[in-house]
């Protein structure tokens, strides 16, 4: 066929650099910009084939995310703004490490098992093919795939419907606040030089000075996530550059593409206090689970977390807000599938990613109800404000605006203060530390990675260690992109979570075929 002729040619003008290996992750490709031509030109194919497939519109989203300037990356966006599915994460990795005269058999081995009719049309989201958005946020290309595909049912599918849908939301959540002062209006942003700056900017006169945002490294000067940005903050446990605190003064900080989220400020004593996914994914399901309550509605709501959930925050939403709750392994795709099954799931990765699904049933009622005239003033109002947090919230993936002005409707409509949403909860201290290995894979891992069922005697070996500490746990998994295994370790002071965190690496190095030095204690 011509067209596999022309593909070859055209392919053969972006070659593969000999001997690299990439994987498709949770986050896509990513690695050093000057690597990624031929995946960008071979994702552009593989867009055109899933198009054809579930046709619908696909997005492809290229971003650096939370990565240093120099990296790259490119997604694929499925109809509903979800990521892509499973099997066709395998078909980009196939298609990336195909070397050139593998190219054309294994786009033909995709479009025989997946039945592809190669006349379908094709349609795509992206900068730069057919719609072209230009420059906006991972989750505005998410929003926009959804409302494309729902025939605009989830909204308009521009970056002018986005901010008009979200704020409108918002400005109806927090009007009837009473006394809101503009010092509880104000909040500091940090953009982490990244895409989500330009959008907050774009967004503010949307927003009728309901918030009112101070924004640093907005891209103006300085590196895209260099010593700021989401991740920097949970990491260092400290602010990012080029922000300046006050004392008690509501932070947060995105990160590069604005999918990620944590809070921050600093106490009188000038200690530096970090409210991260965990914190985030609590304060929104109590907020939830009181609306339900007031509302009598009987719907299932749930918060999916991972292992790296820090214990304390499961201890209280199991124990005292009796919450269901349910684990699954890392990557935000376990975490969104997850909360598919229930009325309401709301998940966070402790860096921040995350967001809240509800059912067509959950919003079917809460939509009933709001529009009945029987129902008593306080179901009513709960209702009203279930609908619109619903406007508010980005449910086809974690959005840092999105949230950022659910945090803040939640704090103005409780009334609560950012010291007293940190109070909620003290966070249990914990340590994560990187074992170099020769293969990672000599670990595997059952019960969502929390437990450890290869090599032999390592889960033995975690377990007696744990029993030295109070209020202690550990785990290791395999990391996806390096040659290393993560350990987590928290107990009850830094001291002690420190000490099992170094244990325990010591058994990974001598149990999982360590390589170099053994790791040394912390202190």
């Amino acid at each position: 066929m011509a067209q596999f002729e022309e593909v070859s040619q055209k392919s053969a003008l972006h070659p593969k650099p000999a001997g690299l290996v990439l994987q498709y992750g949770t986050a896509g490709f990513r690695t050093n910009a000057k690597n990624l031509d031929h995946v960008m030109f071979r994702m552009g194919l593989l867009a055109t084939l899933r198009s054809k497939n579930t046709k619908a519109t696909i997005g492809v989203m290229v971003t650096a995310s939370h990565n240093p300037e120099e990296d790259n990356g490119v997604k694929l966006i499925d109809p509903m703004g979800e990521m892509v599915a499973m099997v066709w994460e395998g078909y980009a990795t196939q298609l990336a490490n195909a070397e050139q005269d593998d190219l054309l058999p294994a786009l033909k081995d995709i479009i025989k098992r997946e039945a592809i009719n190669m006349t379908q049309e094709a349609l795509l989201c992206s900068p730069p093919v057919l719609s072209d958005y230009g420059l906006v946020t991972t989750p505005q290309l998410h929003y926009m795939v959804c409302c494309q595909n729902t025939q605009g049912q989830y909204g308009e599918a521009t970056v002018e419907g986005y901010y008009r849908k979200l704020s409108q939301a918002f400005i109806r959540l927090t009007k009837n606040v009473p006394n809101r002062t503009d010092d509880q209006k104000h909040l500091c942003v940090d953009g982490a030089n990244g895409i989500g700056a330009l959008k907050v900017r774009e967004m503010e006169r949307h927003l009728e000075r309901e918030l009112q945002i101070s924004l640093f490294n907005d891209g103006s000067s300085g590196k895209l996530n260099h010593q700021c940005g989401a991740d920097f903050v949970k990491v260092q446990q400290k602010a990012p550059t080029g922000v300046e605190m006050t004392v008690g003064e509501r932070c947060c900080s995105f990160d590069g593409d604005a999918d990620r989220i944590v809070y921050y400020y600093s106490s009188s004593a000038g200690r530096f206090h970090l409210l991260d996914g965990d914190k985030i994914a609590t304060l929104i399901s109590t907020f939830l689970k009181e609306l339900l309550t007031q509302a009598g509605l009987d719907l299932k709501m749930a918060v999916v977390q991972t292992a790296y959930a820090n214990g304390s925050s499961t201890q209280y939403l199991e124990n005292t807000m009796k919450v269901i709750m349910k684990c699954t392994k890392t990557g935000v795709k376990h975490l969104h599938h997850a909360a598919q099954e229930f009325d309401i799931g709301v998940y966070f990765e402790s860096n921040g990613h995350g967001t809240v699904l509800f059912s067509k049933t959950a919003e079917q009622k809460i939509k009933q109800l709001a529009e009945d005239s029987t129902s008593s003033d306080e179901k009513k109002r709960a209702a009203l404000l279930l609908q619109n947090t619903i406007n508010v919230i980005n449910q086809t993936v974690g959005d840092s605006i999105s949230d950022m002005l659910l945090i803040e409707a939640i704090l103005a409509i409780k009334g609560m203060t950012v010291q007293q949403w940190d109070a909620i909860y003290s966070d249990l201290p914990n340590r994560q530390l990187k074992v170099r290995v020769s293969n990672p894979r000599v670990i595997d891992t059952t019960d969502a990675e929390r437990r450890a069922v290869s090599p032999a005697g390592l889960q033995e070996a975690i377990d007696s260690l744990v029993k030295k500490y109070r209020q202690a746990r550990s785990f290791v998994r395999p990391s996806g992109t390096e040659d290393v295994v993560r350990v987590y370790a928290e107990a009850e002071t830094q001291e002690s979570a420190d000490a099992l965190a170094h244990e325990v690496s010591l058994a990974v190095y001598r149990l999982a075929g360590g390589v170099g030095d053994e790791p040394k204690p912390l202190h």
